[in-house]
């Protein structure tokens, strides 16, 4: 598995920030317009203090009997935060999502945000390895010309 940084390099390092005042209704709003499963959640110095997402919404929100537009982030938002540098490797970010059982690692460079990676992300990068390592594999042991459609003389 490779680092933490191909992967910011592949999707951007754009990351999405709702202010911990905010209300609920405002981060989902957020959350459709950039097709995002989360958003770090910053205060007014921009310090991250938490992250909010979907499942936040879903496990407190809703079952708590909340309504979103009455709600603030800060009182939803997961508050413990674990961060990744571009340097670390995809399989510690890995190790580390499931044994927190999170889903999102915001990635920080010199005490700045630079990216946020997703479990999916990883999944994604996983996948594409193990498809080019089969690909090479099967070129490797039958030939170059694997797969591809031989014509015989008429």
């Amino acid at each position: 598995m490779g680092l933490v940084r191909s992967i910011l390099e592949y999707k951007g390092r754009e990351v999405y920030k709702i202010n911990l005042d905010e209300s609920v209704f405002s981060a989902l709003e957020k959350l459709a317009k950039y097709d995002v499963g989360a958003l770090v959640v910053v205060d007014k110095h921009e310090k991250i203090v938490g992250i909010f997402s979907e499942r936040d919404y879903a496990r407190k929100v809703m079952l708590m009997g909340k309504t979103s537009k009455g709600t603030k982030v800060k009182e939803m938002m997961t508050t413990t935060v674990y961060f990744m540098k571009p340097d670390n490797y995809l399989r510690e970010c890995l190790e580390l999502m499931t044994k927190k059982r999170t889903r999102h690692l915001p990635i920080m460079e010199n005490d700045k945000l630079v990216g946020l990676v997703s479990i999916g992300d990883i999944v994604n990068r996983i996948i594409t390895e193990q498809k080019t390592k089969i690909k090479d594999l099967e070129s490797y042991i039958v030939g170059s010309d694997y797969g591809a459609e031989i014509k015989l003389p008429s």
